[in-house]
């Protein structure tokens, strides 16, 4: 597949601006049962320590903590669904991003600061300060221009690589719940 282009990226950037600010839909759920897998699900569980059940986001670990265990701070990661969109193209091709949650919401850093909460289906997520950035993986799989845009100023502004999670109240989401941004409890 051709990948997309900088000025077809860059012109697409107003349509990720208007996702709503508050209240948006969850629009597609993928789980990781192994490296390179992905499972499209109609309906997910999300567990309180464990991210989203059965994904191998535990198991995998994580090269930025200094024991190399998982990040609590990155247990469920969400991508806007407009810029899934733009830069994978057909729904069928969002999945390789390799994140569990694509919703249609602002996730941009002025909208959704580190502590923020999102309110969906019966769990809440908390949105945490470590930086979500594209790889090599998302590199081979939608190109060096996309790399680029996602850690452009504009990218890093708008979260456009998506935003790291911990669930704060396990529960139920299905593909469709809305999801709302709420405030932090006190």
């Amino acid at each position: 597949m051709d990948h997309v282009d900088n000025d077809t990226l860059e012109a697409g950037v107003p349509e990720v601006r208007d996702a709503p600010k508050d209240d948006g839909r969850v629009e597609l759920i993928v789980r990781r049962p192994a490296v390179d897998e992905r499972e499209v699900l109609d309906t997910a569980e999300l567990v309180e320590g464990e991210g989203l059940a059965g994904d191998t986001w535990r198991e995998r670990g994580s090269r930025r903590t200094p024991d190399g265990l998982a990040n609590p701070a990155a247990q469920v990661t969400v991508m806007n669904a407009r810029a899934a969109a733009l830069i994978a193209g057909g729904k069928e091709r969002w999945p390789l991003a390799g994140d569990q949650l694509y919703v249609d919401l602002d996730l941009s850093l002025e909208n959704l600061p580190p502590g923020s909460r999102l309110e969906l289906g019966s769990a809440l997520l908390e949105v945490s300060a470590e930086p979500h950035t594209g790889c090599a993986k998302f590199n081979a799989r939608y190109g060096e221009a996309a790399l680029r845009f996602v850690n452009s100023p504009v990218g890093r502004e708008l979260n456009l690589r998506g935003i790291n999670t911990r669930v704060i109240t396990g529960g139920i989401v299905r593909t469709g719940d809305a999801i709302r941004k709420v405030a932090p409890s006190p």
